[in-house]
């Protein structure tokens, strides 16, 4: 009896533990991503950079969302955390249930395989692969996965994408808005729980953009969890959520809209009194 309650105490300590990474609207089972105060320090020989300073951020399984703000801001910094490209100076974070933020380059390898796709705003396609090899790529650092398999995958993701037809094509040979599609479908190919697209139209004009951002939306649709960084206000706003960020911290948008019009205010004084002397 006396081993039974303490196995029950246990089991309430661990759930009392990990609902700090739980927002009380939000069901646990849901959350897939949750930071807790993280802080990001870059150091050099003299100065210190505070990239990102407290964030706190969830996102649930299935939900869109996108991240802007000014240049400078740490978008790019808040989404190399994520996705396990980096890691945080200061803060807790949880990702399909896993403590990530301490975890050693090896172990943050294995786990981006597994459970991240990246979109990136260059493409990042390897030119000497055919497009069919590009996308299949992900799937050659996974052991047990057999040829067959990572082929069928591979044509999968392109059929969702529209680029099946384009298989044997090498990426010089496509334009900005397909490459950028296969890219999507090399992200997709490893079944991610998450999608972190950055600045994803950034290369491509408003027309293979906005194609693109259909895309993203459509994937969202069918269940797609996307994570989405982006200057653009338009594209931020097709997301579900808005994530704003002023000086390495999370800002509502009310209060992101002040701090642009005072940013605003004192580079109209700044140019009136460089015109004055």
């Amino acid at each position: 009896m006396e081993k039974q309650i303490h196995c029950f105490l246990c089991i309430l300590i661990l759930l009392a533990t990990n609902s700090l990474c739980v927002n009380k609207t939000m069901n646990s089972e849901e959350l897939l991503i949750c930071m807790q105060n993280i802080k990001k320090v870059f150091y050099t020989d003299e100065v210190e950079t505070r990239a990102l300073a407290g964030i706190e951020l969830d996102i649930r399984q299935g939900e869109y969302l996108s991240i802007t703000g000014p240049s400078g801001c740490g978008k790019s910094t808040l989404l190399s955390l994520l996705g396990l490209l980096d890691t945080p100076t200061e803060g807790r974070y949880r990702l399909a249930g896993s403590e990530v933020a301490d975890l050693s380059i090896a172990d943050r390898a294995h786990i981006r395989n597994k459970e991240i796709g990246f979109i990136f705003q260059a493409f990042n396609l390897i030119g000497d692969l055919k497009v069919i090899e590009n996308v299949e790529l992900p799937l050659t650092y996974r052991p047990g996965v057999s040829r067959k398999e990572r082929r069928d995958r591979a044509l999968e993701s392109l059929e969702r994408v529209g680029m099946a037809h384009r298989l044997n094509h090498y990426p010089s040979q496509l334009s900005g808005g397909q490459q950028q599609r296969v890219a999507v479908a090399r992200a997709l190919v490893g079944q991610p729980s998450i999608l972190l697209a950055d600045e994803p139209t950034g290369n491509l004009d408003s027309r293979n953009g906005e194609q693109v951002m259909l895309l993203l939306e459509e994937l969202h649709k069918h269940g797609a969890t996307i994570c989405m960084v982006t200057h653009d206000p338009r594209y931020a706003a097709m997301a579900e959520r808005q994530i704003f960020l002023f000086d390495g911290q999370v800002v509502d948008e009310e209060e992101m809209q002040r701090l642009r019009d005072e940013e605003d205010r004192r580079v109209r004084e700044l140019a009136m009194a460089d015109r004055s002397a």
